[in-house]
């Protein structure tokens, strides 16, 4: 970016360029001067000399040159610093048997709860660039994904790796999923620190009871929004038949409102109910919302000085111009 410091000055380059005109230094003039012009009489057919024109147009050329210099010519290097007053978040997911039900429509399509949860997550980490983003997914127990981490193209490719079944232990472990992501912020510093649990079942796994993970987490000062996730009654469930064909059964599913209704309460949270994929994301929208990040940009600027190089070159062509008039280009008095 180039600039300069003092831009006033560039008009001055105007009378630089005016000034030979107003002093007929752009006239031809004589090669020889003569105190009396009718010593000249015999000389009128002589050519006369363009040396006027040169010294005029050198003269002209140095002082803009040196104007130039004065209004201190400069490159730019521009640098932003984002400062961030981040919140740090660890998103628990449910990766437990129950999440194949297929009740989620992405575009008229049935999906897995799953499947759709990952694609809503995964929107709402690309608009949370400056804070830091931990990955629980949890069954039968707990398993970290992905730590606290600001390089949210690796989470997300490890959020991709989530499938049912990875964990092998069967249940779903909603307390010890709960004391893990609080413990992952247990030490840190942030304004904001945030759980997200997503379940679709009853805690029946772990050795801690999630009320009880709740209070841990309260006391750590952790934020959890929990999230019930499925449609309510039964749900169309894929199963293999003896052929290893998929079937479909309508299957009953259960999902604990009233303990998870309790952990936000504890930790002064709030319970959302998605039963459908614009429900699941409008309460990522929502949370989204609710804890904002505030953003710092800090732009820092620093200048190459060029005003070196006008200075010589106009120094130069004065200097050249004041040889010119006093040797080849010399006229006589």
């Amino acid at each position: 970016m180039l600039e300069f410091q003092y831009p006033y000055f560039l008009y001055l380059i105007l009378v630089a360029i005016i000034l030979p005109f107003l002093k007929g230094g752009l006239r031809r003039r004589g090669s020889i001067r003569f105190s009396n012009t009718q010593l000249a009489g015999n000389l009128g057919s002589a050519s006369k000399s363009t040396s006027g024109r040169w010294l005029a147009f050198l003269r002209a050329l140095a002082l803009s040159l040196l104007i130039l210099a004065l209004a201190r010519p400069r490159l730019g290097h521009g640098e932003t610093e984002l400062e961030a007053s981040g919140i740090d978040i660890v998103l628990a997911v449910d990766i437990s048997g129950s999440m194949r039900a297929e009740d989620f429509k992405i575009l008229g399509k049935y999906y897995n709860r799953l499947e759709v949860v990952k694609k809503v997550i995964k929107e709402f980490v690309e608009k949370r660039e400056a804070d830091r983003i931990a990955l629980i997914a949890f069954a039968g127990e707990p398993y970290l994904v992905s730590p606290l981490t600001l390089n949210h193209d690796w989470l997300n490719k490890n959020l991709e790796r989530l499938e049912i079944g990875l964990i092998s232990e069967e249940g779903t472990a909603i307390g010890s999923a709960l004391i893990m992501s609080a413990n992952r912020l247990r030490d840190l510093q942030a304004k904001s620190k945030v759980v997200v649990l997503l379940t679709d079942g009853v805690n029946n796994s772990g050795s801690i009871q999630p009320v009880t993970a709740a209070e841990a987490a309260a006391a750590l000062k952790v934020k959890v929004y929990t999230i019930a996730a499925g449609t309510k009654g039964k749900a169309r469930v894929p199963v293999k038949d003896y052929l290893g064909r998929t079937r479909y059964q309508n299957i009953e599913t259960d999902v604990d409102e009233p303990t998870l209704k309790e952990i936000a309460k504890i930790t002064n949270g709030t319970f959302f109910r998605a039963t459908d994929t614009e429900e699941l994301e409008a309460i990522y929208a929502q949370i989204d919302e609710l804890e904002k990040t505030e953003i710092k940009l800090k732009n820092f600027i620093f200048y190459d000085e060029l005003f070196i190089w006008p200075l010589l070159l106009g120094l130069f062509f004065l200097l050249f111009e004041y040889l010119l008039a006093n040797t080849t280009l010399k006229t006589l008095p």
